[in-house]
């Protein structure tokens, strides 16, 4: 059996992306779902290296890039506890997602008061 996720990037005249759609139909989305960015990692056994497809738009601002960042590395600590049962560095991974946000959220502060 196979299964699709499927994603659409738009590019602008500038080749950057425009606009980024996707869908799993068979995991229950079936319309197309809008995004302003996107990490995909692929890790390939062979060469023992990881691949990636990183994509934002033009839209997405740094206050939802520091959440989107936040978000993803607190994830990955899950899925890494999932995969590997090693609690102590999952939490790490959390708590360097927690340190991450405040560091990036003061930078962003910081940055709005000089301008």
């Amino acid at each position: 059996m196979k299964s699709n996720i499927n994603i659409q990037v738009e590019l602008d005249n500038e080749k950057m992306p425009e606009t980024i759609e996707w869908n799993a139909p068979d995991g229950g989305v079936e319309e197309p779902q809008k995004a302003k960015a996107i990490l995909l990692g692929l890790w390939d056994g062979e060469e023992k290296s990881a691949l990636r497809i990183d994509l934002w738009t033009k839209k997405m601002m740094v206050d939802e890039m520091n959440d989107f960042f936040y978000q993803t590395i607190h994830g990955m600590a899950d899925t890494y506890l999932r995969a590997t049962k090693n609690e102590a560095l999952a939490n790490e991974l959390k708590t360097f997602a927690k340190d991450f946000l405040k560091k990036a959220s003061d930078a962003l502060e910081q940055s709005e008061k000089q301008q």
